[in-house]
């Protein structure tokens, strides 16, 4: 089992969900949708949100009673050297999660602040700021998130100016889709809320995580709800024709915002953008050293410098706007079939092994 010294109170599972799944996506995600599901895009946020409280459900129901981690739960169902080989592929996918956020990053960097500054001295700062961040452990991280909520709490205030602009008729006719269209494009709809498996790592670092489900509810919710509030003002301020060329129509918003003292606000977004999209960063790279830590003998100071390494090489070869886009759509797709076939694969395997089984599933080793 973890540690006392080293698990958070349930209450922070609020703050943990919200802030691994807001990250560079959420700036051009209506761009992304657009062509799948047009101005019915709110309604596949609301279902897709509304799934994903299924997946949670699961999660819980799996790693509860006592508190384990997915690494625990593929010992159980495949056996120690099997579920050893299964959790350390994890690495890979937590690993394209990180990279996928970070050079999106960069690239945002690069188009609207500084298009000249080389792509390996932004990561080389970047890689910088994460290990600061990472090695500070768990409970850091938390604190991280945290702040990621209050900056990202920002936005709609931000936006609200662009509500003067907007037109509620841009969102008609509503259901103009067909279900089967609203449903494929559900597969795409994973770029809102890539982030938040990183639970199946840190569950066992949470206090009576079986009665705090509550809260990683109540933050995915939240999210939802987010999201759709920031679809709306979208399309009410955006025509159809004119959201397909622009493709970060948060940022184009808050250009509306005049002030005195400041000419380019987007500039100041930019920079908070990193406070919001370091927790992201830290819970892919921290669960990626967690999954070697509990799988080999390799220390985590170590690990953690040979996935940032990783991390700053992979990102250096996507160069052009048409990687860097192909990079995330392969995400998606991978985040997709991890989410809705995995997870649930791995929940009615646990459930049949469960009900077979004569001994519990006990926590692998002790450690923090």
């Amino acid at each position: 089992m973890v540690k006392e010294n080293y698990r958070v109170s349930g209450f922070f599972v609020f703050f943990l969900i919200h802030a691994s799944v807001i990250g560079a996506g959420a700036l051009s995600f209506q761009h992304f949708m657009l062509d799948l599901s047009g101005y019915d895009t709110w309604i596949v946020v609301l279902l897709t949100g509304l799934s994903l409280h299924v997946i949670l459900w699961m999660i819980f129901k799996m790693l509860g009673n006592p508190a384990k981690d997915v690494i625990d739960l593929h010992g159980f169902l495949f056996g120690k050297s099997v579920g050893r080989i299964v959790s350390l592929a994890l690495v890979g996918y937590f690993l394209l999660l990180a990279l996928t956020v970070f050079r999106g990053y960069i690239e945002i960097i690069q188009i609207w602040m500084f298009p000249h500054f080389p792509t390996w001295l932004l990561a080389f700062l970047l890689v910088c700021i994460l290990y600061y961040a990472v090695s500070g452990g768990f409970r850091v991280i938390v604190g991280y998130c945290f702040f990621g909520l209050l900056f990202s709490s920002l936005l709609p205030f931000f936006l609200y100016f662009n509500l003067k602009y907007g037109h509620v008729n841009n969102l008609m006719p509503i259901f103009y889709h067909p279900v089967r269209e609203l449903l494929a494009s559900s597969k795409y709809s994973g770029i809102f809320f890539m982030g938040f498996e990183s639970i199946l790592l840190y569950f066992p670092f949470i206090k009576a995580p079986e009665n705090n489900a509550r809260w990683a509810h109540i933050g995915l919710l939240f999210v939802t709800l987010k999201y759709a509030a920031l679809m709306f003002i979208t399309f009410m301020y955006f025509s159809e024709g004119l959201l397909q060329h622009t493709f970060w129509p948060t940022f184009v918003m808050l250009k509306v915002i005049q002030l005195s003292f400041i000419e380019r606000i987007e500039f100041i977004f930019i920079c908070m953008w990193l406070v919001i999209i370091i927790p992201v960063l830290c819970l892919s790279i921290w669960s990626c050293t967690r999954i070697i830590k509990r799988t080999t003998n390799l220390k985590p100071t170590w690990s953690l410098l040979a996935i940032l390494l990783a991390v700053f090489l992979a990102a250096l070869p996507f160069d052009d706007r048409i990687k860097i886009h192909g990079l995330g759509v392969r995400m998606v797709e991978i985040g997709f079939y991890f989410v809705y076939a995995y997870i649930p694969l791995l929940f009615v395997l646990y459930v049949i092994r469960s009900k077979f089984s004569r001994t519990a599933l006990k926590t692998v080793q002790p450690d923090a």
